[in-house]
């Protein structure tokens, strides 16, 4: 992979774990949350999910369980569910999985401990991807790199909804998606990067393309 920044090549760890973020069913309910940005979103969750379980890597599987009373998210309600695709990978992995539940943005603030599990796994490299980009997603990136992990972004495997704030300024769904691009990348949190570099990084080949992955060996 390559920073678009510096264009140096940063390698993929064996042991990096992908963060599945809140892929869950409510995020469908248009009416709630109004206009969605890339549609392609899920296709490239899906992608990530595949090359990580088929090279043994670690997956954290996150769902938010909203105590907002309206939320279509909370706990007994079909949109707590996690999406069919994201649902039916679940345990399908060769290599090291966990479930965190949480009511709050960061999956470091939820059920169990994500950071201790990561520390205790040897896991120093992630990969965050899912819903929603500039909300959940962003600051499980954030708390991330504080923590001191390498952070690894994939903006095209996540998607946001438009949002108003103060003095009646409104963003479009694209618009946060930029600014949290930016703020990641450029405020030193995480690389960002495409599903297409890391579904590569995840499976290279043994024929001179890819390099093998940080932390392999050719045989």
């Amino acid at each position: 992979m390559e920073n678009s920044e510096t264009g140096h090549s940063r390698g993929l760890d064996v042991t990096a774990a992908l963060i599945v973020v809140d892929v869950q069913k409510g995020f469908g309910d248009a009416e709630f949350w109004g206009v969605r940005n890339n549609p392609a979103a899920e296709a490239n969750v899906a992608s990530l999910l595949a090359a990580w379980q088929d090279s043994g890597r670690p997956v954290v599987f996150v769902r938010h369980d909203s105590a907002q009373p309206d939320s279509p998210l909370r706990p007994g309600q079909p949109g707590n569910d996690f999406q069919e695709f994201v649902a039916e990978r679940r345990g399908k992995g060769s290599g090291p999985e966990l479930l965190v539940t949480k009511s709050v943005n960061s999956a470091f603030y939820g059920e169990p401990d994500l950071d201790a599990w990561l520390t205790g796994t040897g896991i120093r490299q992630i990969v965050v991807a899912g819903i929603q980009t500039n909300m959940c997603a962003e600051t499980t990136a954030r708390m991330g790199g504080n923590l001191g992990y390498e952070v690894l972004f994939a903006l095209d495997a996540t998607y946001t909804f438009g949002l108003g704030g103060p003095y009646g300024w409104r963003l479009s769904a694209d618009e946060l998606a930029r600014a949290t691009a930016v703020s990641l990348h450029g405020g030193g949190f995480a690389e960002v990067v495409a599903t297409e570099e890391l579904v590569r990084a995840a499976r290279p080949t043994r024929d001179g393309g890819a390099p093998p992955a940080r932390g392999e060996r050719r045989g």
